[in-house]
C-alpha cells in the first residue's frame, strides 16, 4: 500500500497530465491537460468541452492512458496509468469539480451543454524513477 500512497502523492503534486485516446483508425492521440480536478481511489476527473475531439473519441472507444511526470535537475520520474475514460454529463459531478474561472471555457457556466467531465478509471500502472521501471495492477490509489 505504501507504493500506492507515494504514487498518489506524486500525481497530486503535478500541474499537467497527458491524456491519450484512440482515434477511429486505432492510433493513439495525446494531449496535455490541466491536472485532474478530483482524485478518488483509482479514478481521476478532468473537465473538458463536450464538443472536443477527445470527448468524441472516448465516447466511441473508452480505452485511455494518462501520464504524469516530473523532471528535476538530477531526477526524472514518470507514471503512466492505463484504463478507461467515461464522458460524464451528470450535473452533480460537474458542479463538484467546477472552479472559479471556468466560465472562460464554458461561457454558460456549470450548465453549459459544452461542459462535460472525463472520468478516468485506472487499472494498470507503470512507474519510472532512478533508471528503473515497474508495472503493476492498480486496486486503489488512496
Amino acid at each position: 500500500m505504501k507504493k500506492m500512497e507515494s504514487i498518489a502523492d506524486f500525481i497530486q503534486k503535478q500541474k499537467v497530465a497527458f491524456i491519450a485516446s484512440v482515434d477511429e483508425e486505432g492510433f493513439p492521440n495525446m494531449k496535455a491537460m490541466f491536472a485532474p480536478r478530483k482524485m478518488a481511489g483509482n479514478c481521476f476527473y478532468f473537465s473538458t468541452n463536450t464538443s472536443s475531439m477527445r470527448a468524441q473519441q472516448f465516447a466511441k472507444n473508452p480505452k485511455a492512458s494518462i501520464y504524469f511526470y516530473n523532471k528535476g535537475r538530477f531526477k526524472y520520474e514518470g507514471i503512466m496509468l492505463t484504463g478507461t475514460m467515461e464522458v460524464l454529463h451528470d450535473d452533480e459531478i460537474k458542479r463538484e469539480i467546477w472552479q472559479t474561472g471556468d466560465t472562460m471555457y464554458y461561457r454558460k457556466g456549470v450548465t453549459d451543454p459544452d461542459y462535460c467531465v472525463l472520468k478516468f478509471t485506472a487499472v494498470r500502472c507503470r512507474h519510472y524513477c532512478n533508471l528503473k521501471s515497474e508495472s503493476f495492477d492498480i486496486k486503489d490509489l488512496k
